[in-house]
């Protein structure tokens, strides 16, 4: 039995849209790469029930988000919703209270959008982030990088520029009111939040510091505390990097967190504390390793090289989550985005 992945990429050179990757677990490795949905820049996506995906959108010098429907490996747009300006970076989906929630880092704004019964989208809020930023060069403005759900239903959000996770409560129909900020130190640059499945913890990522932090998160009332700090890459790494992304395994022993400039897997192992302890850097035999995923059963992870177009396949320990090394230089341009399909 095969296993399916999308991948969203840019469309700045060869890349067409978002492209299907097959895996077969027997012969442990992808056997086809193929384009599914053409599509101008689906940089990020997520995949609902009933074979829907919602994407980013651009169409020249408009961004936005888009749904799809690809039943029967026909790709039928839905919907799009498109304004003036750059296109998110990020979007996270709510099947519960049928929601959409967009991430746009270039205008600093949080959108909210309702999913109609056919797959239509149709925005219900948008908050925009103001105030204090930090002193990193990619700190000039709010960066709005990521926006989606906590254990409990609320919406949490990550702003690189002003080194915030910002939480909300969400209406049933799709309005946002702020309830608590947490502040990490000045450079972190937060970009991406997984959270423990006991849902009393919690693991952000610095793009700009290549820092994980461990929070732990008080559901009461929707705030974060600080538990641990540590890095991403060694000590004595000088060259530049920007950590990218990061999956939790399903059982929260393993973290696994993605760096661009060493371009390595980082694996650390969650202690009884839930502190976490480094137990690994792997090659991603590629450049710019923007984002990753795991298999359905957690056997294997497979990683997107950005600048070197090419995708990277790992067996998984499930007992000490270290990666092994299957494949590689699997031909994908420009690849920033690994959701299972």
């Amino acid at each position: 039995m095969t296993e399916q992945f999308l991948i969203g990429t840019y469309t700045k050179k060869d890349s067409k849209g978002v492209y299907k990757v097959t895996l077969d677990p027997q012969k442990e490795e992808i056997i086809k790469v193929e384009l599914a949905i053409p599509s101008q820049k689906p940089a990020y996506l997520q995949v609902g029930s009933d074979k829907r995906v919602y994407a980013v959108k651009q169409i020249d010098d408009q961004g936005g988000v888009a749904s799809y429907s690809l039943k029967d490996d026909n790709a039928k747009m839905l919907s799009k919703v498109l304004a003036a300006g750059a296109p998110p970076a990020y979007v996270g989906l709510d099947e519960k209270r049928h929601l959409l929630y967009s991430a746009n880092y270039h205008t600093a704004k949080v959108d909210v959008f309702k999913i109609n019964d056919d797959g239509t989208l149709t925005q219900t809020d948008s908050v925009l982030h103001q105030g204090a930023t930090g002193p990193q060069p990619e700190q000039d403005s709010p960066h709005v990088h990521f926006a989606d759900l906590t254990p409990d239903q609320r919406l949490v959000v990550c702003d690189l520029g002003m080194d915030l996770v910002i939480v909300y409560d969400v209406s049933a129909d799709g309005k946002l009111t702020a309830v608590s900020r947490y502040k990490s130190e000045d450079g972190f640059g937060s970009r991406h939040i997984a959270f423990h499945p006991n849902g009393k913890y919690a693991y952000l990522l610095g793009e700009l510091s290549s820092k994980l932090e461990v929070l732990k998160y008080n559901a009461a009332d929707g705030t974060f505390s600080h538990v641990q700090t540590i890095k991403t890459i060694p000590d004595d790494w000088t060259a530049h990097n920007g950590a990218a992304a990061i999956r939790l395994s399903k059982d929260g022993k393993f973290i696994y967190t993605s760096n661009r400039g060493e371009n390595t897997i980082a694996v650390f192992e969650v202690q009884p504390d839930f502190t976490v302890k480094h137990i690994q850097s792997i090659s991603t035999e590629g450049d710019f390793p923007r984002d990753f995923n795991l298999s359905s059963d957690e056997s294997f992870l497979l990683a997107s090289n950005q600048n070197s177009d090419n995708l990277t396949l790992y067996k998984r320990d499930p007992e000490t989550g270290k990666l092994t090394l299957l494949q590689k230089d699997v031909a994908c341009p420009e690849p920033v985005c690994v959701q299972r399909f």
